[in-house]
């Protein structure tokens, strides 16, 4: 039952998303990509984009020079 709700979600989702400019579209389709997750499909076809990594090198400090009182 609940498969079936999110299924159903999904297509509505992409439904509206034939309709909206590229942005929201983009925004719609991720949406329903995670409403079939929940529902049991996954589609195929489509690629996801990793993460961005994390910085490996610490912020510089503020306090670069010489230790002043």
């Amino acid at each position: 039952m609940e498969q079936e709700f999110y299924r159903g979600l999904a297509q509505r989702v992409r439904g509206m998303a034939e309709k909206a400019d590229p942005f929201t579209r983009r925004r719609l389709l991720d949406l329903a990509k995670r409403y079939d997750s929940r529902g049991g499909t996954a589609r195929s076809g489509t690629t996801e984009r990793p993460l961005p990594r994390p910085p490996t090198t610490p912020p510089a400090s503020s306090f670069s020079g010489p230790g002043e009182a």
